[in-house]
């Protein structure tokens, strides 16, 4: 017998946001292995009781940080523990934890997957812009800004993506805003396409700075953005004048 490992999304950073499942499996749990990005208030809703460990990695960590994550998780599984893997946003969304579910299924670990709000959906929505919309844009894709670093090339295809999709969600873009940009240009897209770029979103520090592809990165820089952030492309985001209400 064994514990049982819950694959929990915290939300996208406003402590409301979370779900009623989550709040009741940190109630229960026994251990919880939560994120960077966890915010302070979610992290006082567990009981003291519980045995809380931070296991998040920022950019430039070393990515054996992630063997350590799954091996702690199995670790108090075998032991007859019920874990909550705390994650930002949606666990399966740019979030591993789909390859975290592997990793359980192959050790014989049961564990259930609980979602969130995505970081991409809910930024934009607090920020008054509708990533879908019946005039400006009938499809939407997320893409990752910063793939793993072991792949031997990149497998985004931006110049294909730049006429193919109304609304593209860049999550953990903010360093390559400039490239992507100008790859996004290059494959056809109108260079005055309207970007958002969105600091913190749902949480008190949220701030955004609009331009557009050809000056986005200047205004990234003359605003000093830093991240959390998510990078919106695409008409609707000029939506934000007249329907943004935070």
């Amino acid at each position: 017998m064994t514990g049982k490992v819950y694959l929990v999304g915290a939300g996208p950073g406003d402590s409301k946001l979370i779900t009623l499942r989550a709040v009741e499996l940190l109630q229960k749990a026994d251990v919880v292995l939560y994120d960077r990005l966890v915010s302070k208030k979610i992290i006082s809703m567990i009981p003291k009781k519980v045995e809380k460990i931070y296991v998040g990695r920022a950019v430039g960590d070393d990515t054996t940080h992630q063997d350590t994550t799954n091996d702690l998780m199995v670790k108090y599984a075998k032991s007859k523990k019920n874990i909550v893997r705390l994650k930002g946003g949606d666990p399966i969304i740019f979030g591993r934890g789909g390859e975290e579910a592997e990793f359980l299924k192959s050790h014989k670990v049961k564990y259930e997957i609980v979602p969130g709000i995505t970081s991409g959906i809910g930024s934009a929505t607090y920020a008054g812009i509708p990533l879908t919309h019946r005039k400006h844009a009938s499809s939407v894709v997320f893409v990752t800004g910063h793939e793993d670093p072991e792949k031997k090339k990149e497998s985004v295809k931006w110049k294909r993506l730049a006429k193919s999709v109304d609304t593209i969600v860049i999550m953990m873009g903010l360093s390559r805003i400039d490239v992507i940009c100008k790859q996004l240009i290059a494959g056809g897209k109108d260079p005055k396409t309207p970007v958002a770029v969105i600091q913190n979103g749902t949480t008190p520090k949220q701030k955004m700075v609009t331009g557009n592809l050809s000056n986005i990165a200047q205004q990234v820089k003359k605003h000093k953005i830093v991240p959390p952030t998510n990078i919106i492309i695409g008409d609707v985001v000029d939506l934000s004048k007249t329907i943004g209400w935070k």
